[in-house]
């Protein structure tokens, strides 16, 4: 969504509020089913296999909720440029409706098993620090940051999606090690769920027709609806014309970043007017943490590198140059 975003701003569209608030929903959704599997992972490494395994139930239900906006769980392409291919079912918001109710008990019961456990305090506090300053200096993003000390989170620095419109706390720690990492994503969770039982409610005030609206007036840019591509010319031109890759891009540069759950997650484009960009590179978060790494195990004990990287929430696909 935030490549959508990005291309949207070069086009100048205007995105409907409910796209927003749908959009708010996804993407909040997503940072939850990476939080809940980096925290209960730091678990595992330091020896605790049930709570990974308790709130694996919910990424699954998140996985249901997909399933029922785009068709697929893990390989995901719920977006379009302008908004969604169709919109949310019935079945969508019942899903996400369980979620909402049943998320905020298991998060305090799996708070509960680590938050104050004196082994997973003695694994964790201390390990892997690293100060705002040598975070800053590394370029930190996200909840690594932010555990370090430093506010800031795209969300409320350039806002996107409207997310202007909701009021969310973002949590900042002290120490920049692995406890306070764990912590900063704990709490990052439960307001993830506040901004998506807030974006919830106001999706059901949209009533007739604009509770139908999942994406934003750009013909030149969103494929037409299948049954007037069936009946209509011009719907069929569209559909031919975008699938074939023959509208031009307006040129132009503009970087584009959103708060990705591992950080700020950037696209930088560069137009020259065709129809594939002429520049476009992206800011992957992770690829930043990893050149820290080496300095924030240096001098501790191997078992301690471990929980280290599995707190920084490394992801593989984006340590490639």
């Amino acid at each position: 969504m935030g490549w959508h975003i990005c291309c949207e701003r070069l086009l100048n569209v205007k995105i409907p509020k409910r796209v927003d608030y749908l959009r708010i929903i996804i993407m909040e959704l997503a940072r939850i089913s990476d939080h809940l599997i980096c925290n209960s992972i730091v678990g595992v490494d330091s020896g605790a296999y049930t709570g990974f395994l308790y709130v694996m139930q919910y990424r699954e239900l998140i996985y249901e909720i997909y399933e029922e906006v785009c068709g697929s769980r893990l390989t995901t392409n719920i977006g379009r440029i302008g908004g969604f291919e169709r919109n949310f079912t019935n079945e969508a918001f019942t899903k996400l409706e369980k979620f909402i109710k049943e998320w905020p008990v298991v998060l305090a019961e799996f708070e509960s098993l680590f938050t104050r456990n004196r082994i997973f305090m003695d694994r964790t506090i201390g390990v892997g620090p690293i100060s705002a300053d040598r975070a800053l200096n590394y370029g930190f993003t996200g909840p690594n940051l932010r555990a370090a000390g430093v506010d800031y989170d795209v969300r409320i620095q350039a806002p996107y999606s409207s997310y202007e419109d909701f009021d969310f706390t973002i949590p900042v720690g002290s120490t920049g090690d692995s406890y306070d990492r764990f912590l900063v994503r704990n709490e990052e969770m439960r307001q993830s769920l506040k901004l998506i039982k807030d974006a919830y409610n106001k999706v059901q005030e949209f009533k007739g027709a604009d509770a139908e609206v999942f994406h934003a007036d750009a013909p030149e840019y969103y494929l037409p609806e299948k049954k007037d591509v069936y009946t209509k010319m011009e719907a069929l031109i569209y559909h031919f014309k975008i699938v074939m890759g023959e509208i031009d891009m307006p040129a132009g540069e503009i970087y584009s970043a959103v708060e990705g759950a591992n950080g700020e997650l950037g696209f930088y484009l560069i137009s020259d007017g065709g129809r594939a960009p002429y520049r476009l590179h992206f800011r992957r978060p992770c690829f930043i943490y990893y050149q820290a790494y080496s300095e924030l195990t240096k001098g501790g004990m191997l078992s301690d590198a471990i929980i280290t990287m599995s707190s920084l929430n490394l992801i593989a696909g984006e340590m490639d140059a």
